[in-house]
């Protein structure tokens, strides 16, 4: 019995939007591992500059991949978006959290390419396809669903910060991994470039990003939710 009550046609396009975004994980996934379109990357402090070619570059790709907050963000979409679909989820803590993380990680998955990387990316056939989903699609379908379906009434001021507890993970991560190899998944976190000042400046500023679209989210979810009853936390 799903636990949201929401409607078929809620849980189609939930799982649709869910299918995208595993068929362009999977499809970016064997394109990377495969270096089905070698790299073009110049920068020593870029991933994919130091991987070889061949299978023998396959885990360093592979990990490499698995490594950028696009991809993090999205495979927290699909997690999600597939259990809403199936009526999997619950109103705990945990949930509530991961609804929200969702919808900030993808958000700024897709603005950050859009204004910041999109003038920069070298890309080559299928990747055209992986990327229009993952950095476009995925992000629009994700907010466009919930503001329409929601759920409704499942967010609280506290999943705001407690949804950063990923991203932060993330980039403790991302800062910890490139001391060690010296490379970075984006020029503007590249300490190699921009020094530990300059790119924890930047980290700031997607942060309070993440923070203000939280807040956003919030907002927007109490307005739609007038009139329908919070479901208690459990």
């Amino acid at each position: 019995m799903p636990s949201t009550g929401l409607s078929r046609n809620a849980r189609v396009a939930f799982g649709i939007t869910a299918g995208l975004g595993w068929f362009a994980l999977a499809l970016n996934l064997v394109l990377t591992a495969f270096a089905v379109y070698p790299s073009t990357v110049t920068s020593p402090s870029a991933f994919g500059y130091d991987n070889a070619a061949g299978i023998a570059g396959a885990p360093g790709r592979v990990i490499d991949y698995l490594s950028y907050f696009t991809i993090l963000s999205n495979i927290l979409v699909a997690v999600m978006l597939t259990a809403v679909a199936r009526g999997r989820v619950r109103p705990t803590l945990l949930w509530r959290t991961i609804r929200m993380d969702s919808l900030i990680m993808i958000t700024v998955t897709g603005l950050v390419f859009v204004l910041i990387l999109a003038k920069d990316a070298d890309l080559q056939g299928l990747q055209y396809v992986s990327n229009t989903i993952e950095h476009y699609l995925v992000p629009v379908l994700t907010v466009l669903t919930w503001l329409v379906w929601g759920p409704r009434a499942w967010l609280r001021l506290v999943t705001v910060f407690t949804a950063l507890v990923i991203p932060i993970l993330w980039l403790a991560y991302t800062f910890a991994r490139g001391a060690l190899i010296g490379a970075y998944p984006y020029g503007f976190l590249d300490v190699s470039v921009l020094g530990y000042g300059k790119a924890l400046v930047n980290v700031l500023g997607v942060l309070i990003l993440g923070i203000v679209l939280g807040l956003v989210f919030l907002g927007l979810d109490r307005l739609l939710s007038r009139g329908v009853a919070s479901p208690p936390s459990e």
